[in-house]
C-alpha cells in the first residue's frame, strides 16, 4: 500500500495523514472504529450526547437516538466500545468536544470524562490519544495536554489560529467555509485559509473543508498542511452511524446544493431541501440584526425547525429532514467502505504528487 507519512502522524500515532470530523447528532461509534482500523484518525462526537441537559443546544430527542443513559455514561460508553473494539489492532482515536459558550456546561462534563476514563484504565489510554476541542474559545482547556493527551483545536481564520497556538495546541484544523455543519459567518474558503494558517504558525496544521480524495490531500500538502479532516466524505461509507436517506443525499447532490444559515450556536452549512430552505429563510429575514449580533426573538423557531428536521431525518423524510454537508458533496458519487477510501485516498495522493513531478517540474540544462 502507497504511504503518506507527516509529523501529524507521528504526533498522534496513525499511519496516514487523515482525521475524520466530528459529526452530530451521532456518536459516531462505528465510524471511528472503522476510520481507526484503517489506519486514520477515527473520533468520537459528544455534540448529540448533551441534548438531555442542554436541548437548546442539541436539539434532538435523546432518548429516540442514544436510549435514557445520562450523557457522561453515554461517552464513556462510548469510549469503552471503541477501545474494545481496537484492541490488539494499534488503532487509535479521538473525542470531539465542543466549547462554544452555550455548550460549555457539556463541555466540561465531557473532557473530565474522557481524561477520567484514559486515566483509570491503561487500555483506553493505549487507544484514546486525541482530544479535539471547536466551535469556541481553546485557552480554557489547555490543562488537557498534562494528561497526556494530543490537543487539537478547530479554527475557521488566521485570528483564531494565533489564538490556539498561545493557548498550546498541539495541532491546528483550519476549516474553510465550504465545509459542511459549523462554519464562520465570514466566507473564507480553504484555498485562502489553509495556507495564510500555515504560513504564521509553526503549529503543524490540518486542512479542512471541500477534502475527499487523494487529488486534495496533495493539494493540502502543497499548501503547507500536514494532513486532512474529512466530514462530509466519511458520512457516504459504509460503515459510518448516518441515516441512509442522508448518506444517499450526500451522493446525489451537486456542488451547489448546499445552504448556510442560522444555527443555533452560529451558522451551518445543510444540503439543500425544504427544510434548509425554511431555516435559510428564518435567517433572513432576522437580517441584518442577527448578522451584526444583535438580539433576535427567533430563537424558539430555529430550534423548532432543526428538532422537527431531526425527527424526520430519523423517519427517513429526505425533503424535511436536517442533514448537515459541505459543498464537496458535489465531488462523491459513491459508498465505499472506510478502509478502501483511505486506501484510494493515499494512493491516489501519491500518483498525483509523481504525476505532477514528472510533467510540470524541468530542470534547465
Amino acid at each position: 500500500m502507497a504511504l503518506i507519512r507527516t509529523e501529524i502522524c507521528d504526533v498522534i500515532g496513525i499511519c496516514h495523514p487523515i482525521l475524520q470530523g466530528g459529526m452530530g447528532p451521532y456518536k459516531t461509534e462505528r465510524l471511528a472504529i472503522a476510520v481507526s482500523r484503517a489506519g486514520a484518525l477515527g473520533v468520537i462526537s459528544s455534540i448529540g450526547m448533551a441534548a438531555t441537559i442542554l436541548p437548546n443546544a442539541a436539539p434532538i430527542d435523546p432518548i429516540r437516538l442514544f436510549g435514557p443513559d445520562p450523557p457522561e455514561v453515554l461517552l464513556e460508553t462510548s469510549i469503552r466500545r471503541v477501545t474494545e473494539a481496537l484492541r490488539g489492532s494499534g488503532g487509535v482515536f479521538g473525542v470531539n468536544v465542543p466549547v462554544a459558550s452555550e455548550f460549555v456546561p457539556a463541555s466540561k462534563m465531557f473532557v473530565e470524562k474522557v481524561v477520567e476514563t484514559v486515566e483509570s484504565d491503561s487500555q483506553v489510554a493505549r487507544h484514546l490519544r486525541v482530544l479535539i476541542t471547536s466551535a469556541g474559545n481553546p485557552a480554557p482547556w489547555a490543562g488537557v495536554r498534562r494528561h497526556g493527551l494530543v490537543w487539537i483545536h478547530v479554527v475557521p481564520s488566521v485570528y483564531h489560529a494565533k489564538k490556539a497556538e498561545r493557548a498550546g495546541v498541539d495541532i491546528i484544523v483550519a476549516s474553510g467555509h465550504e465545509g459542511g455543519a459549523h462554519v464562520s459567518w465570514e466566507p473564507v474558503h480553504s484555498m485562502v485559509l489553509v495556507p495564510a494558517v500555515a504560513r504564521v504558525v509553526r503549529t503543524p496544521v490540518v486542512a479542512a473543508g471541500g477534502f475527499c480524495d487523494g487529488a486534495t490531500l496533495a493539494a493540502a500538502l502543497c499548501l503547507g498542511a500536514k494532513g486532512i479532516q474529512m466530514g462530509t466524505r466519511f458520512i457516504a461509507t459504509r460503515e459510518s452511524d448516518f441515516e441512509p436517506v442522508w448518506k444517499e443525499a450526500v451522493v446525489r447532490r451537486e456542488e451547489r446544493q448546499t445552504l448556510t444559515g442560522r444555527g443555533l450556536f452560529g451558522p451551518m452549512r445543510f444540503l439543500r431541501n425544504r427544510r434548509a430552505e425554511m431555516i435559510v429563510e428564518r435567517t433572513i429575514k432576522d437580517a441584518p440584526r442577527f448578522f451584526l449580533g444583535e438580539p433576535v426573538e427567533s430563537n424558539e423557531e430555529i430550534l423548532s425547525l432543526e428538532r422537527d428536521g431531526f425527527d424526520a431525518l430519523l423517519d427517513g423524510d429526505e425533503d424535511s429532514a436536517l442533514m448537515f454537508g459541505g459543498e464537496v458533496v458535489g465531488r462523491i458519487n459513491d459508498l465505499p467502505s472506510v478502509a478502501s477510501l483511505v486506501e484510494d485516498i493515499v494512493a491516489g495522493a501519491v500518483s498525483t504528487l509523481r504525476n505532477i513531478n514528472a510533467s510540470v517540474i524541468h530542470s534547465k540544462d
